[in-house]
Formats: structure tokens, C-alpha cells, sequence
């Protein structure tokens, strides 16, 4: 259960908002700023090797898996991949995977769901026909001329 306070109630009276933490946590609103999420030191540990942990099974249970049901798998949740090529599929699960160990190892999701948001894109792409053709034809051997700095630099 999440208590929710303003950062003003914090200021006033952060004994009392510390009394509520022991309880369970805390977001406290700002006005001039994202919330901010009060956990006790041995909740987020916790948390931590909870997602550690399941992030290595996962990363072994898909391992165990041939290339074709990993993918299968991942379908269930994400069913976008099915716009994929074959071989981007099975990377898409490669690099799943690695991000998933990885954001857990370093307690960063962000990690995750930059790989996820761009394979997602990439199905997008795929999805359309028209655009994945000209996104994929050859470039022309013609020189542009050199890259003009952005403006303001």
C-alpha cells in the first residue's frame, strides 16, 4: 500500500511522514517536480534480488529453450514481434535477454525498456511495407557534402 503526502506535509512534520514509511511507502508530490517514492532500505534490497534472481531464470529457462520457442515465448507478451523478420526475431530475444540481466544487475530498467522500445520501432517499421522498402533500398553513391553543424552549436 502506497501513502501519498505532499512534499509541503514532508517539511512540516517529517517524523510523522517517517511513522507512515514504517508502514509502507510513501510518494511524496511536488508541485514543482515528479513525485518521489519513500521505501524502506529493506523493501528495495529485497526488490533488488527479487528481480536479480528472476532476471537469471529467466535469461536460463530461455537458454534451455531452441531460438524458435524463446521467441515463441516472447511473442505471448509482446505480440509486435510476429512483424519481425526470422533473423530479427531471434535477435530481438538475444537482446532481451541481455538487457534483462543487465537491468537487473544494475538496478536500471531504463536499460530494458530502451530495448523494447526500439525493437518496437523496428516493428513499426516492418509493419509497413512502403516504408520498410525505402528504408532498406541501397543509398546512391552520391556525395552530399560535409554535414552541417546543428544550429546553436
Amino acid at each position: 500500500m502506497t501513502t501519498e503526502v505532499q512534499w509541503s506535509e514532508l517539511q512540516r512534520d517529517p517524523k510523522g511522514v517517517a511513522a507512515l514509511a514504517d508502514q509502507g511507502d510513501v510518494r511524496v508530490r511536488r508541485r514543482d517536480g515528479v513525485p518521489l517514492l519513500l521505501v524502506r532500505e529493506e523493501t528495495a534490497e529485497s526488490a533488488s534480488v527479487g528481480a536479480l534472481s528472476a532476471a537469471r531464470a529467466l535469461r536460463n529457462a530461455l537458454a534451455h529453450l531452441q531460438a524458435d520457442e524463446g521467441v515463441a515465448v516472447l511473442v505471448e507478451e509482446f505480440p509486435w514481434v510476429d512483424v519481425l523478420p526470422d533473423d530479427d526475431r531471434r535477435r530481438f530475444a538475444a537482446e532481451f535477454v541481455r538487457a534483462v540481466s543487465a537491468s537487473a544487475e544494475l538496478g536500471r530498467w531504463s536499460l530494458l525498456a530502451q530495448v523494447v522500445q526500439e525493437w518496437k520501432a523496428t516493428a513499426t517499421v516492418h509493419a509497413d511495407p512502403a516504408l520498410a522498402a525505402e528504408l532498406s533500398r541501397p543509398l546512391d553513391a552520391a556525395d552530399h557534402g560535409p554535414v552541417p553543424a546543428p544550429e546553436g552549436a
